[in-house]
């Protein structure tokens, strides 16, 4: 095997613009691509020099909104991005510890569940 990376997670939406908003307006990633692929939209966003990046899919692309579940984002600052996350209006869960470490988590508009954690304790 030879696999390096995850390129994109696909992330089902209901309103691209929306979704957009959401993602490079209150988490601060970037566009990484935005351009019509034939009859469909294809919106690519990521954390400003992310590796991996997350694609706001659509019905028309076979997606239904709000089926992702539980995508974990890593946070240097947990407590921070929570309290920016909710002065944003967002309803978060947490953060709560764990043995593995300290997790929060929110949901989009469109109901996609993610995780937000801080970096795994040493010695876990």
């Amino acid at each position: 095997m030879n696999i390096s990376h995850t390129r994109f997670v696909t992330v089902p939406v209901s309103d691209q613009d929306r979704a957009q908003a959401f993602y490079v307006d209150t988490l601060g990633f970037e566009v990484v691509s935005d351009r019509a692929v034939g009859p469909v939209r294809w919106l690519q966003v990521a954390p400003k020099d992310a590796q991996t990046s997350f694609v706001l899919a659509t019905a028309e692309m076979g997606f239904t909104p709000g089926n992702l579940a539980a995508t974990l984002l890593e946070s240097t600052d947990l407590d921070a991005d929570c309290a920016e996350l909710a002065q944003a209006g967002v309803e978060v869960d947490g953060p709560v510890d764990y043995p593995w470490g300290r997790q929060a988590k929110f949901a989009d508009p469109d109901g996609n569940t993610w995780v937000l954690a801080a970096p795994v304790p040493a010695g876990f």
